[in-house]
C-alpha cells in the first residue's frame, strides 16, 4: 500500500511539475501572449516574472525535504494561485479556467498522497 501511494505521489507530482514548468516557460518565452492574457483578465503584467520565479521556487520546495514548513507553504501558495486564477477566468467569462482547475486537482492529489506517504507531522522545521 505504501509503495503504491509513493508511486501515485511521484507520478502525480511529476505531471504537476511538468504543467508548472510549461507555464513558467510560457511566461518567459511567450511573454507578449501572456501579457495580453493578463491584461484581458485585469491582472497586472508586472506579476508575470515574479509569479514564474515563485512557481520554480515552489516546485523546489515540494521536491526537496529541506523544510516541511516551506513545502506546506508551497502547496498553499500554489492552491491560492490556482483558486484566484479560476475565479479570475470565471469572472472574465473567457473559458480559461480549465488549466488552473486541472492544476488544482493535480496539486490536491499530490498533497493528499504526500501526507499519506510522508506522514502528518504537526511540527514544522
Amino acid at each position: 500500500m505504501k509503495k503504491r501511494d509513493l508511486i501515485i505521489y511521484r507520478v502525480v507530482t511529476g505531471i504537476f511539475t511538468a504543467h508548472m514548468l510549461f507555464t513558467v516557460f510560457a511566461y518567459f518565452a511567450m511573454h507578449d501572449m501572456v501579457s495580453e492574457t493578463f491584461e484581458s483578465l485585469g491582472v497586472p503584467t508586472a506579476l508575470i516574472y515574479p509569479l514564474a520565479v515563485a512557481k520554480v521556487l515552489g516546485l523546489i520546495a515540494i521536491w526537496t525535504d529541506k523544510s516541511r514548513l516551506l513545502k506546506e507553504l508551497a502547496y498553499l501558495g500554489f492552491a491560492l494561485d490556482f483558486i484566484m486564477a479560476i475565479a479570475t477566468h470565471l469572472m472574465a467569462k473567457d473559458g480559461g479556467a480549465g488549466g488552473a482547475a486541472v492544476a488544482l486537482v493535480l496539486l490536491t492529489v499530490s498533497y493528499f498522497y504526500h501526507r499519506r506517504v510522508f506522514g502528518k507531522k504537526e511540527t514544522f522545521g
